[in-house]
């Protein structure tokens, strides 16, 4: 995939590296289910054993003006029978790439992918509370919510809140088709 300043290309062996660092990075991972103490390993573990599950996905996201990797894209329950998916993991690191536009950019590039390559119906994703900036972009997106899964995620031993949204098919062309 391919936009205007980005490359979500998919994730090969090299990116865990990138990925391990970031994913220690409370600037990152503040609204993010990751353990402060996880490893390289633990990230390199989880990409090898996801690469042989039909359900799961990951991509790299890559700046184009720095040709270097920014961030992560991570879909999961890929569902063929009901053509949904949800996107469980979605970040760009450092604080260099933030507010230019490059997550709107990358979830517009990405919706497409869901509902026109893939076929999907309904994609799925959630925020914590208190991810203002993730809140905002999902509903200007066209995102709806669902609802609020009380102590729906575990970080560092303490459980978290996450506020459920969702996108249809319909929906999305619906928004496309208003620009």
């Amino acid at each position: 995939m391919e936009t205007k300043n980005l490359i979500i290309r998919d994730t090969v062996f090299e990116d865990c590296e990138y990925f391990a660092k970031w994913e220690v990075d409370p600037s990152v991972t503040e609204f993010l289910s990751f353990d402060e103490d996880r490893s390289y390993s633990e990230v390199v573990e989880e990409w090898i054993v996801d690469k042989s599950d039909p359900t799961k996905l990951h991509f790299t996201i890559v700046r184009k003006s720095i040709k270097a990797p920014i961030g992560r894209v991570y879909l999961s329950r890929i569902d063929d029978h009901c053509d949904s998916l949800d996107i469980t993991k979605l970040y760009i690191a450092g604080e260099e790439n933030r507010n230019l536009g490059l997550g709107r950019e990358l979830l517009q590039e990405l919706l497409e992918y869901c509902f026109v390559f893939l076929h999907m119906e309904r994609v799925t994703l959630d925020h914590y509370s208190g991810n203002k900036p993730a809140a905002a972009l999902y509903e200007k997106m066209g995102f709806r919510r669902e609802g609020t899964a009380r102590n729906a995620t575990k970080k560092n031993g303490k459980y978290y809140d996450l506020h459920l949204l969702s996108m249809l098919r319909a929906e999305f062309f619906e928004k496309v088709h208003q620009k």
